[in-house]
């Protein structure tokens, strides 16, 4: 999944849930390093104490001894001290010559082979060239670390006498113990935190995006050919208030720029109406001023077919007539809007009566049921049927040597579907966009009207209509609406 592809809700939901995880961790680690850090601290503190608490101890041997104070005689004079104060410190405690060699150790006799004999050259040097004559050697082994300091012991007349050597396990059972408490009530803390931070991350998630998503409902539901409603959002922060000014400001503009279409749309339309009422209208005169000035010129009342040739005449005249008077109700019809009249109908028969009228044994009607029942007014009704099945029977060829118009009547839950079938020369993919537009036509007669009336119609009692079709093949028209 990617994060692109989130919402902005669930995008501040998971940042701020991260943002306590990471702090969380931080914490951990910081409480576990500065824990390391005081452990470290500890052990050291805690050797220079026992350091300087045991050559204390070993000065106040040197100074009431009756054995001559040599590093010869220092055997002699810890042969007894060395286990006393060995016990009261709690530390093994071992003493070597200066030059390494060891003297006497606080240890039983029967260990002493596991003990090192001599010191390592590399502790003598740093010993001997460090100021305060100390150095502290640090390593580990089976897992446990260990310290072990290197001290030079003084004589009466601060004399270099021998090297003390306290061995020095760094016992971490109570800080771990302390440490392992400690995560464990902050881990308690973390979980509480958790639950705080996941509800306060819902919370504030939800009110940072509610307005978000209110400007977003509003945004989807704007059009163009309705009046849309403002933003009104009373308290906001400055970034959401000039987001819902500028939309706010969107729809005044759009508003007012949809008013200069519509009118200027307006004026297009009855532009071309009345060049197309003029132009339909042009086409019948011509003929008739003709056959009027044709029959100026030949009459003569002398003739004897006299009669035929006014019948004639005549015949021509009322057929122009007729022609405009078709032209004129074409127009009217298309003007006028259909009235919604809450009539309930057997979608069934009203199909059946509007195709009546037709002579072609061609069409074929079929319906699922024999009763379908719906609100629609009669009167339109014929005209969307009648309109589709005279489309398609004007689309089949006169060459087609099996011509076919199916008109089919179903309903689906609670919408009725009407589908006009033609196996005629189908539509272009030029003439799609087209097919449903005023005054468009493919046919030499005709005003395009038909179509565009019926989309009128079925989209005025709240249905559509659409068409598939394939050149050569046919086309068939679906005619969808809902039954109240």
């Amino acid at each position: 999944m990617k994060l692109n592809k989130l919402s902005l809700r669930v995008r501040i939901f998971f940042a701020m849930i991260l943002l306590v995880l990471i702090a969380s961790v931080l914490i951990a680690g910081v409480t576990i390093y500065q824990y390391n850090e005081e452990a470290i601290d500890y052990h050291k503190e805690r050797l220079e104490r026992k350091e300087t608490a045991i050559i204390s101890d070993i000065n106040y041997v040197i100074r009431e001894t009756t054995y001559l104070v040599e590093t010869e005689k220092v055997p002699l004079i810890f042969k007894d001290e060395i286990y006393r104060i060995s016990e009261i410190h709690g530390l093994r405690i071992n003493l070597y010559d200066m030059d390494g060699t060891l003297l006497i150790t606080s240890k039983a006799s029967f260990i002493n082979d596991s003990i090192t004999k001599c010191i390592p050259t590399n502790i003598l040097n740093e010993i001997s060239n460090n100021a305060a004559h100390r150095f502290v050697v640090k390593n580990e082994k089976n897992g446990e670390t260990f310290q072990s300091s290197y001290i030079y012991i003084l004589d009466t007349k601060s004399k270099p006498l021998a090297i003390l050597n306290l061995p020095y396990l760094e016992n971490d059972d109570f800080l771990n113990k302390e440490l392992n408490e400690f995560l464990e009530r902050l881990a308690y803390a973390y979980v509480f935190m958790m639950l705080i931070a996941i509800l306060l991350a819902l919370l504030l998630s939800k009110y940072i995006t509610r307005t978000l998503k209110t400007i977003s409902d509003k945004i989807n539901e704007t059009r163009l050919e309705k009046r849309n409603k403002r933003i009104d959002i009373s308290s906001s922060s400055e970034e959401i208030s000039t987001l819902v000014n500028s939309y706010n400001s969107m729809i005044d503009e759009l508003e007012e720029s949809a008013v200069k279409l519509a009118t200027s749309e307006r004026e297009q339309a009855w532009r071309e109406m009345a060049k197309q009422v003029a132009h339909e209208i042009k086409n019948p005169l011509t003929p008739m001023r003709l056959s009027v000035q044709s029959f100026q010129r030949k009459f003569d009342p002398n003739d004897e077919n006299i009669h035929q040739k006014v019948d004639e005449y005549s015949q021509t005249l009322i057929q122009q007539i007729d022609t405009l008077s078709s032209i004129a109700s074409a127009f009217s019809n298309f003007a006028k809007m259909p009235a919604q009249k809450d009539e309930t109908l057997n979608v069934v028969n009203i199909v059946k009566l509007g195709l009546d009228i037709f002579s072609e044994d061609y069409i074929i009607f079929s319906s699922e049921e024999d009763e379908i029942l719906a609100n629609f007014d009669r009167t339109q009704l014929i005209r969307v049927v009648t309109n589709l099945v005279k489309n398609s029977i004007q689309s089949i060829p006169d060459d087609r040597e099996h011509p076919r118009i199916e008109v089919n009547v179903s309903s689906d839950n609670e919408m009725v579907n009407i589908t006009v079938f033609d196996n005629g020369v189908g539509i272009s993919e030029d003439n799609k966009i087209k097919i449903f537009e005023p005054k468009f036509t493919t046919k030499s007669s005709g005003m395009g009207l038909g179509l565009a009336m019926v989309k009128n119609i079925v989209e005025t009692y709240k249905g559509n209509i659409t068409f598939t079709t394939q050149l050569g093949i046919g086309t068939t028209f679906t005619v969808t609406f809902p039954k109240k």
